[in-house]
């Protein structure tokens, strides 16, 4: 299978967007990522893949903990800002910490933060499954990510369409 192949096929499932952000002894660090599933209510688990290598994931392995920030529509220089390598994230904006001391997004629609429980090599990412220790939440649009562009979700409405016309 051709990784461009598989980036273009799986492009078309939509995903939220979210920044995973941590702080480790050199600072805090964070990239964006669209591979975030809730695992389970009981006990609170959720997992995210983080690329082999990247600063972030050598920073979430070393601190055992995480923040994600779950993003707004209109947040996708936030999500542009994280996605850059090899850049420093936080260069000029005001850091907001959440109750664990591990930075988050501010104005996001979300933030979860987590106790590193696993980490599982999985090719060329890093799996984490974190415990929740902490959430908040507010109102407001997500940034969606769909054939490796950013769209906004506009909802259909309280009408049931039918399956089959």
């Amino acid at each position: 299978m051709e990784p461009a192949t598989l980036r273009r096929t799986m492009g078309r499932f939509t995903t939220g967007v979210a920044v995973v952000t941590t702080v480790s002894g050199d600072g805090p660090h964070g990239m964006t990522v669209n591979s975030l599933t809730s695992v389970s209510l009981d006990p609170p688990l959720i997992l995210v893949s983080l690329t082999t290598g990247a600063r972030t994931t050598q920073a979430v392995a070393d601190s055992g903990g995480f923040a994600v920030s779950i993003l707004s529509c209109r947040q996708e220089p936030i999500a542009m800002r994280f996605a850059r390598r090899g850049e420093d994230h936080f260069a000029g904006l005001p850091l907001e910490y959440g109750q664990h001391r591990v930075p988050v997004v501010p104005d996001a629609l979300a933030h979860v933060e987590c106790r590193t429980e696993h980490e599982i090599p999985a090719g060329d990412h890093v799996l984490f499954l974190g415990r929740v220790v902490a959430t908040c939440d507010r109102e407001g649009q997500p940034l969606a990510f769909h054939g490796g562009r950013f769209l906004d979700v506009v909802g259909h409405g309280h009408d049931v369409p039918p399956w089959f016309f």
